[in-house]
């Protein structure tokens, strides 16, 4: 089957949506600039108390202003079910609440551009808490008012056009939202959502046309993606609708079928009734939780502020937002249930520990959990230190203590003489218990079951009587704990918007400032390159993880680095090393007492020290993409250049293998490592968070469609 039409019809219809006017209102010469301001268009869904925003789309640049009045309707209720609408349609209206600084950064991803006065659509500025905003679709630029976190007020603001439409157009078009797609290459499966799951083997001119590998730019002619089906059938697909194209993710390879037919149609109707059970089980949940009451945090007191500006960092911008997120929910009278996602090393132990504080002045306790004593014993050093200067008492209980040791912090815990409490397993025991648990924070949380974490979320507790609480919460009214759970695995745009209303998410995707991308080498096992790398870093008073993932030889390679480098202070540590030996090496590598640590791949989540700039991998090729990304982040946690080394056998290295190293050298850049290993972090994120037994429908369909099912058949389902 040779089919030249990609969608049946080429119409600019993104997601199925259909807009059964476009095709009546013929689009004006003069799109940007029509006059057909809203306040002079009789229309009864557009007024002062809410606007339209839409992106610099090329589906929405070819629109003029009436278009958008007449369609707006219909254009809000897509941007409340499907993804395509919700990421490229904002509405914005009196009273919302919306964190203006995250505002600010969503109309940077539209593609609008920052100024200092208005003078074209497409542009916005902000001072203090107003906003001016000149949408593409209208012929009024816009004042927003914030008040705190809500928008007080919209008004319309007059702006004088300075440049003409021709050159307004041009800019807009070259400021077009970044490819859906980006780094596509042939072979890669991508999903049509008309027509399934294809292998993508290049662009071309034309339907039947020579196909070429290189990414389209202005200069070359190609307007199609060639995606190839099984009997050689081929699908044309016009690249102004790359938004009917997704990546395909799943747990393993798919089948590639025949173009037409109907069993594409008749899998997407499986799929969305597994969806639709899922749907209702996690409403479910998410209506128990809801009438729940949960503790009322009081607002910020001058020791949270003090501590506060205590941080020796600049928050980014969304770590700031997922602060402010963790306290509003904390400050509302529903329990809170708040998962903050991060790259390694992007500031999610401060957010957890502000939280902490806060909860600690309003007289409640925490408990924090961890996975391993490791890290257990790193965050018991960082909340104490953190927290020296307050009357705070901070406590680990994990079972490398001795029993009387471990009886005496449970003990404690249960008269709320301990304010935090942080340990790994030993704080699930049947004897650990609380009187004013109020916040349980579970770092790493893929590393624990759902029955474990489901432990705490049945806990309750009571107000603390005569405690800094409004009068009316004072008592024993019991209170269901608050829950923060913290993941290094980064979850995708499409499942964050599905599971937004369902689970509330933070994600925190920007680097710390100051920090420097990770220089990558990719080369042969060499003595000589291993003791340049060691030198390198010893001689400007740094440390070095040097991954041997050999517990049976990993003795034989102290000896050989010590020979290479006997100036090195060495020791080693493995998953099979009893904790009493474990600890004491962590501490002091912690405490600068060794600068070369041979460790196994035990290194790979958690660990967060500044002085380790360097990292050695011994045998890079048994390392999986999305584990030699999560390594790699283990290092150039500070200001200081920070040096990874691949090594690889070059008489065992297989072609597959190369494919990963070359792919990890190629993204160094910070924040790259996201899209590096999305295939691996989105499947873990997904068997997270949706389960292992949804497996099957996503392998169907593809995570990135399943997901935009799934939050459809919520939608479906609210209503």
């Amino acid at each position: 089957m040779f089919c030249r039409s990609p969608c049946r019809a080429l119409s600019l219809k993104p997601c199925g949506f259909n807009l059964s006017t476009a095709g009546k209102h013929p689009v004006s010469p003069s799109p940007l600039l029509k006059k057909h301001p809203f306040t002079s268009v009789k229309n009864d869904h557009q007024n002062v108390n809410e606007i339209l925003i839409p992106s610099l789309t090329p589906y929405f640049l070819e629109r003029d202003v009436f278009w958008f009045t007449q369609n707006y309707a219909k254009i809000k209720k897509a941007a409340q079910n499907q993804i395509w609408w919700k990421e490229n349609a904002l509405f914005l209206e009196k009273d919302l609440k919306i964190n203006l600084f995250a505002l600010l950064r969503r109309l940077t991803e539209m593609s609008y551009r920052r100024v200092q006065t208005l003078g074209a659509p497409g542009e916005f500025s902000q001072r203090g808490g107003i906003l001016d905003i000149f949408p593409i679709n209208s012929a009024n630029a816009w004042r927003l008012e914030f008040s705190g976190n809500k928008i007080a007020d919209i008004a319309v603001l007059p702006v004088k056009i300075l440049r003409k439409e021709k050159e307004i157009k041009k800019e807009l078009a070259g400021r077009q939202p970044q490819s859906l797609l980006p780094g596509l290459k042939p072979g890669n499966f991508l999903v049509h959502l008309d027509h399934g799951i294809g292998v993508f083997a290049g662009f071309a001119e034309r339907p039947g046309g020579k196909i070429s590998t290189e990414p389209p730019t202005e200069n070359t002619p190609e307007k199609f993606f060639v995606l190839e089906y099984a009997k050689n059938d081929r699908l044309y697909v016009p690249l102004a609708l790359e938004q009917k194209l997704s990546r395909y993710i799943g747990f393993e390879q798919p089948i590639i079928h025949r173009l037409g037919g109907t069993l594409w149609f008749n899998t997407k109707r499986r799929v969305k009734e597994n969806a639709l059970e899922l749907a209702k089980e996690l409403l479910e949940l998410y209506a128990r939780r809801s009438v729940s009451r949960g503790f009322q945090y009081p607002p910020d007191n001058e020791w949270q502020k003090e501590l506060e500006s205590d941080f020796a960092y600049v928050e980014t911008d969304d770590q700031a937002a997922a602060i402010a997120e963790v306290k509003r929910d904390m400050e509302s009278d529903r329990p809170m249930d708040r998962l903050v996602c991060g790259d390694v090393g992007f500031g999610k132990t401060e957010v957890a520990l502000r939280a902490a504080f806060k909860a600690i002045n309003a007289g409640q306790q925490v408990a924090l959990l961890a996975p391993t004593t490791i890290l257990a014993n790193q965050h018991f050093a960082t909340f104490s230190g953190r927290l020296e200067k307050f009357p705070v008492r901070v406590a680990l209980l994990t079972r490398l203590q001795t029993k009387s040791r471990q009886q005496k912090i449970v003990k404690e815990a249960a008269e709320s003489k301990i304010d935090i409490i942080i340990g790994t397993h030993r704080l699930l025991s049947p004897d650990v218990s609380f009187k004013n648990l109020g916040l349980v924070i579970i770092d790493e949380e893929q590393r624990f079951g759902v029955r474990q974490k489901e432990k705490f979320k049945e806990l309750r507790t009571e107000a603390v009587p005569g405690g800094a609480l409004p009068r009316q919460r004072r008592g024993r009214a019991l209170y269901a704990v608050d829950i923060l759970s913290l993941s290094a695995t980064p979850i995708p745009r499409t499942m964050h918007l599905a599971l937004s209303g369902l689970r509330d998410i933070s994600n925190i995707s920007t680097p710390p400032a100051g920090r420097l991308p990770i220089k990558t080498f990719i080369q042969p096992f060499s003595a000589k390159i291993i003791k340049q790398a060691l030198l390198q870093e010893l001689n400007r008073g740094g440390q070095i993880y040097y991954l041997h993932n050999r517990i049976e030889t990993i003795e034989l390679a102290v000896k050989q680095i010590k020979n290479l480098v006997p100036q090195a202070k060495l020791a080693y540590i493995h998953g099979r090393l009893p904790e009493k030996k474990l600890i004491p090496v962590m501490n002091d590598f912690g405490a600068g007492e060794i600068n070369v640590l041979v460790a196994t791949t035990i290194i790979e989540n958690g660990l967060d020290f500044p002085g380790v700039n360097t990292l050695i991998v011994a045998n890079a090729s048994r390392l999986g993409l999305a584990q030699a990304y999560q390594i790699r982040g283990r290092i150039g946690r500070s200001h200081h250049q920070a040096y990874a080394y691949f090594l690889y056998n070059a008489k065992k290295l297989t072609d597959i293998a190369r494919e990963r190293l070359d792919a990890l050298k190629q993204a160094e850049a910070l924040g790259s490592g996201y899209q590096l290993a999305l295939r691996d972090l989105e499947i873990r994120g997904a068997g997270n968070i949706l389960g292992r037994e949804q497996s099957g429908p996503i392998n169907a369909v593809g995570l990135n469609l399943y997901m935009q099912i799934l939050n459809e058949a919520v939608e479906e389902l609210k209503k």
